[in-house]
This record gives structure tokens, C-alpha cells and sequence, in this order.
């Protein structure tokens, strides 16, 4: 299919810049696959929409203060997205990062980085944006992130993250860190709402998937099926596994939250349908014509235009509809992109 197909008008009015002052208060937009137009109500209402014994996987992955900033030895400001640790030595810590001016990172090239951190650059950046980056540190960078890091806002976000991000960035029940986005999805769960769906006999699993740089970065290929995804880790534990194996024989619903839930749970389907457990790295690009074996029903946020999460939901409840939706969203002045409004399609 070609990329253009996966376009739509979106007003940049329109695009969330900050969360609402309630963080279960968003809109809601239900997409029945079986109905004719979507229906509309708010996330405190989710669980009058779900069934008893349906089972809920969400991701549990936390967001780390991944961006840091500072100077380049030979003058000027530099700023590095870390992704992820690939390897420690006695020299230090070496990374994977997204880094700018990406021109200017030279091979060899050094920066001195908020809390004594002093960055050397491994490559010049021409196998495409993801870098290599030595770091080293008085103590374990991953310990230092708190005090010297920033929240990773996604670049639509056009303005620098504050203290009030590093909570509203981070889903309620966040646990494992590792990701360098939120899986948005699960921003607006609130523990009332969790509490409320469990009364309703609805069952909660999570998984980890650390949200890297295969989930954001645009898609550069005429083709959608000529793009490829950068891995990214992933955990079902057993337990969650043996549930959504016990579903499925049951005739249940499985219903993720968020995109990258689902990428897990279709990646790791041969695993999790016989009840096992999965740990490892995926690069599963979901695009129309998919198969799916796990997931019934989604929980999602509106994406952005020709990205690989738009691609992705369009696989799920069919190219027409969901655009057709989003032109609904976008009359009915929904908010779009991180901080913005919610979907639930069944």
C-alpha cells in the first residue's frame, strides 16, 4: 500500500499540548466494528463499554528522563535521546541515542553532558538516525537520569517538559523502566477507573515493552511494506501468558491497551496462545492484511498522520473506518497525539 493512503488534514489546534488538569477526563471515541459510525463518551466510562471476563493486557513499561543536554567540546549546545545501554566496560557505558546537530557529532567527537557526563561519539551517524555514543560518568547513568534527565516529550509536544510531566508522562501502574516514550494508551487509566473495572469482573494482566525509536520514527518508504521496524524489548511474564491463553480456549475478549501491547501480544502469539511465556526483542510491523491471532479489541490514542501507529490501527479496524474516524475526531474537535483523546475499538 502506498504511504499517501495512511494521510489525513489534522488543524495543529488540534494536536494536545499539555494533559487535562484530570487525567481520566478525556473524551472517548467507540469504534464498533459492526456499527455503521462511531459512538462518543469519556475514558471514566470505559468500563460500562467493556464485558465481564473480558481480560485487559496492558503495558507496564516506565518512562526514564532520557534526554540530556550540553556542550560540544568544540562549542555549541548538543541534546541526546538515549534508547538503550548495548554494553558496559571498564571506558564506561555505551549507548544507543538519538542525538542533534546531528552534522556537527563527528566520530571521535566529544560533549560534556549535564552531571559530569562526558559523551563520545562511536560512528557519524551514516547508518541513519540512531546512533552510538560512549558514555561515561561518575556512577551508572541509568542512576543519574533522575537528577540530570529530561522527559522525553515527543516533538509535536512544542515545549520544553516541566515537573508536571514527569508525572502525567507516566501511566499510573508504570513499574519497569526501560522506554523512552509512554505507551499514551495507558496515560488516562486512573486507579478509580482500574478499581471499577475489576468490580466489573474484568480481568488486568500486564507485559513490558520498552518503547523505543521503532515506535516513532516516521516512515520514509513510497511503500508502507517497505518499511522496517527497529526492535524493541519485550516481556509477557508466564502468569500473563497462561491468562491469555485461558481466555482465548474461552472464548473471551482480549483487549490491549495501546499499540505497543498489541505489537507484543501479535509478535509473541505462537508463544502466548500456548501459554508461554516470552522474553525477547520484536520488530513486528503491523499493516493491513495481518492476521490476528491475539487481539480482539483496542485501546488506543489518535495517531499521527503516515506513521507506523496509524498503519497499525488502520490493520485493526480497516483503513476506511478509521480514517473516516479521525475526520469525525478532528469536526468533533477531539485532541490528538500523546495528551490527547482516546479510542476504543470492538
Amino acid at each position: 500500500m502506498n504511504l499517501d493512503e495512511f494521510d489525513f488534514d489534522l488543524p495543529p489546534e488540534r494536536i494536545a499540548q499539555r494533559p487535562l488538569p484530570e487525567r481520566g477526563s478525556a473524551r472517548l471515541m467507540i469504534v464498533d466494528r459492526a456499527a455503521a459510525s462511531p459512538a462518543h463518551s469519556s475514558f471514566e466510562r470505559l468500563p460500562e463499554y467493556l464485558r465481564p471476563g473480558d481480560l485487559l493486557v496492558r503495558n507496564d513499561t516506565r518512562v526514564i528522563p532520557a534526554r540530556l543536554r550540553g556542550e560540544r567540546s568544540g562549542g555549541g549546545a548538543v541534546e541526546v535521546l538515549l534508547l538503550r545501554c548495548e554494553r558496559a566496560d571498564a571506558d564506561g557505558e555505551v549507548w544507543s541515542c538519538l542525538a542533534r546537530p546531528a552534522r556537527r557529532l563527528r566520530r571521535g567527537g566529544s560533549a560534556e553532558l549535564r552531571g559530569g557526563i562526558v559523551a563520545t561519539w562511536l560512528d557519524d551517524g551514516a547508518g541513519g538516525a540512531i546512533r552510538s555514543v560512549r558514555l561515561a560518568a561518575p556512577r551508572p547513568v541509568i542512576e543519574l537520569l533522575d537528577a540530570v534527565g529530561e522527559v522525553p516529550l515527543p516533538p509535536y509536544i512544542d515545549r520544553a517538559a516541566d515537573e508536571s510531566d514527569a508525572e502525567a508522562y507516566q501511566t499510573v501502574y508504570a513499574r519497569s523502566c526501560g522506554a523512552v516514550a509512554a505507551p499514551t494508551a495507558g496515560l488516562h487509566f486512573t486507579l478509580e477507573t482500574i478499581d471499577h473495572l475489576r468490580s466489573r469482573e474484568v480481568e488486568i494482566v500486564d507485559l513490558t515493552l520498552h518503547v523505543g525509536p521503532g515506535t516513532f520514527l516516521p516512515v520514509r518508504t513510497a511503500r508502507v511494506e517497505d518499511h522496517h521496524m527497529a526492535p524493541e524489548r519485550v516481556e509477557v511474564p508466564p502468569a500473563t501468558a497462561a491468562r491469555i491463553a485461558e481466555a482465548k480456549r474461552e472464548g473471551r475478549r482480549v483487549v490491549a491497551v495501546g499499540t505497543t501491547t498489541v505489537r507484543a501480544l501479535e509478535a509473541a502469539a505462537a508463544e502466548l496462545l500456548a501459554g508461554r511465556g516470552f522474553r525477547g526483542e520484536v520488530s513486528l510491523f503491523i499493516v493491513p492484511g495481518h492476521e490476528f491471532r491475539v487481539v480482539e479489541a483496542l485501546i488506543t490514542n489518535f495517531h499521527l498522520p503516515r506513521s507506523t501507529l496509524l498503519v497499525l490501527v488502520a490493520a485493526f479496524a480497516g483503513r476506511e473506518r478509521i480514517l473516516a474516524a479521525y475526520r469525525e475526531a478532528v469536526a468533533r474537535q477531539y485532541r490528538f497525539y500523546s495528551y490527547g483523546d482516546a479510542m476504543l475499538i470492538v
